[in-house]
C-alpha cells in the first residue's frame, strides 16, 4: 500500500498525470490511501471522480503559489541574485587571466567562483586555457 498525507503531496502534475499514477498503482495491485483524505482509499464507486477534482485543485494551488512568488518578487525592492563584482575585481581577473593562470588558479588566489568568472571573463579571451 502507497500511504500519502494528502493527494496534492501525492503529485501536483494536474488531473490525467495524477490519474495516471494512481491507475498505475491499481493496476499491479498496490492500494494507495490517504492520511488526510480518508475517502481517498482506492477503492469506491466516485473514486476516480473525487481523485480527479482533487488534482485539479493540487495543479491550480501550484499555479497560484508560482504567481504570489512572482507578485511578491515584483513588488519587492530587494534585488535578487549576487551583487555584480566590483570594477577593481574584475581588474584583477583580467590581469591574473592575462598572465595565463587558469580560472581555477584565479580561483584559489581570489575567491571569486569559476562560474562568475565565466561571467566576466569569457567575452574577453577565446583562446586562453580554462
Amino acid at each position: 500500500m502507497v500511504l500519502f498525507w494528502s493527494l496534492d503531496r501525492f503529485s501536483r502534475e494536474g488531473v490525467t498525470e495524477t490519474l495516471n499514477h494512481l491507475q498505475r498503482l491499481t493496476a499491479v495491485g498496490v492500494q494507495f490511501k490517504s492520511f488526510t483524505e480518508q475517502y481517498l482509499d482506492g477503492t469506491g464507486l466516485f473514486r476516480d471522480a473525487i481523485i480527479g477534482f482533487l488534482a485539479a485543485i493540487a495543479k491550480q494551488e501550484r499555479v497560484r503559489f508560482s504567481e504570489r512568488i512572482k507578485a511578491g518578487q515584483a513588488r519587492s525592492s530587494k534585488a535578487l541574485g549576487r551583487p555584480p563584482l566590483a570594477d577593481t575585481v574584475i581588474a584583477e581577473l583580467r590581469r591574473l587571466r592575462s598572465e595565463g593562470l587558469s580560472f581555477k588558479k584565479i580561483q584559489l588566489a581570489t575567491g571569486v567562483p569559476v562560474a562568475t568568472m565565466h561571467k566576466y571573463l569569457v567575452a574577453d579571451d577565446k583562446t586562453m586555457p580554462v
